[in-house]
């Protein structure tokens, strides 16, 4: 990791296969090596109406300030590697309708004309939370007129067409009824829908392909960070995705050695993640607290 982190300043912590630095992103981005990213995951500030501790911006100009980040980020990429971004949705003010702020910035990413720094959406995903609490709750609990939101868009984006992925990775147990199906075999040839079906389906491939949207419940409140952040009086982050999610992402998309990033890193669950999986990772996390805080999730070296 000389290399790749010699014109860094000192790391704020490290571990067995990463580093933490505190900063701004988007200038310490700029310190590293063109190419050397093989993926980037992260949840960056959503563009919510009330105003977090760890910053947001307002829909309306969200686009313009997540784009000098974007160049960047395709810059530090491998040719194949990806981006992927957690992006929360939001609503219009006094509305029960949704902003586009979302969508806007993954057309912006994907814009031809911009080759220098051009996105492929490799695919759409969508976190399922089932533990979501009601929002928003003016429009779902009060004048209940919408359901509430239980699906957070996350956008896989790659630098090139053909982005580095391997789903044998990611496999899921079969079910019971596929199982049975493999062992006593089905009748191959058209279905009344038009599909034919080949006599490899039949194949054990050891799981399941996982479908696009990714059911993980978000019910970490009194885990391992929250219960240390309390007891030591830092003030976790407010807004933490579980670990399984960039795990599956970083399974997905990488191999080990390979070199992660978080330039959102908050409580850093995508480092957490790395350190699981055996990758190399790079966070940078400009409030100091949720830095503080994030050591919590590590056996740190000294």
């Amino acid at each position: 990791m000389s290399k790749l982190t010699s014109k860094l300043p000192k790391r704020y912590y490290k571990t067995r296969h990463g580093s933490a630095y505190l900063g701004d992103a988007l200038e310490l981005i700029k310190k590293i090596p063109d190419g050397k990213i093989n993926l980037i995951m992260t949840s960056p500030p959503f563009a919510l109406k009330k105003k977090k501790p760890y910053g947001n911006e307002h829909a309306s100009q969200y686009v313009e300030w997540f784009m000098p980040f974007a160049k960047e980020f395709w810059r530090v990429l491998a040719t194949d590697g990806s981006l992927v971004i957690h992006m929360g949705g939001t609503w219009n003010r006094k509305q029960p309708t949704r902003s586009l702020y979302h969508f806007e910035l993954l057309f912006e990413l994907c814009r031809v004309e911009k080759e220098t720094h051009k996105f492929y959406l490799a695919q759409d995903f969508y976190w399922f939370n089932p533990a979501k609490l009601p929002s928003p709750a003016e429009w779902v609990t009060i004048r209940r007129v919408r359901a509430k939101d239980a699906v957070d868009p996350i956008w896989w984006l790659s630098k090139g067409p053909f982005p580095k992925a391997d789903n044998r990775q990611v496999l899921l147990p079969y079910s019971k009824s596929m199982l049975r199906l493999i062992e006593r075999g089905y009748n191959a040839g058209p279905r009344p829908s038009g599909h034919v079906i080949s006599s490899k389906f039949q194949r054990n491939h050891g799981g399941s392909i996982p479908p696009n949207i990714l059911t993980i419940s978000n019910t970490n409140s009194n885990d391992e960070y929250f219960r240390s952040c309390r007891n030591s009086k830092i003030p976790p982050h407010p807004a933490r995705y579980p670990v399984l999610l960039p795990e599956f992402f970083i399974k997905f998309l990488t191999e080990e050695g390979d070199t992660i990033l978080d330039p959102f890193a908050g409580s850093n669950a995508t480092g957490r993640a790395a350190e699981n999986t055996k990758r190399t990772w790079l966070c940078f996390e400009k409030n100091q607290t949720y830095l503080d805080g994030s050591k919590f999730r590590f056996e740190l070296e000294v």
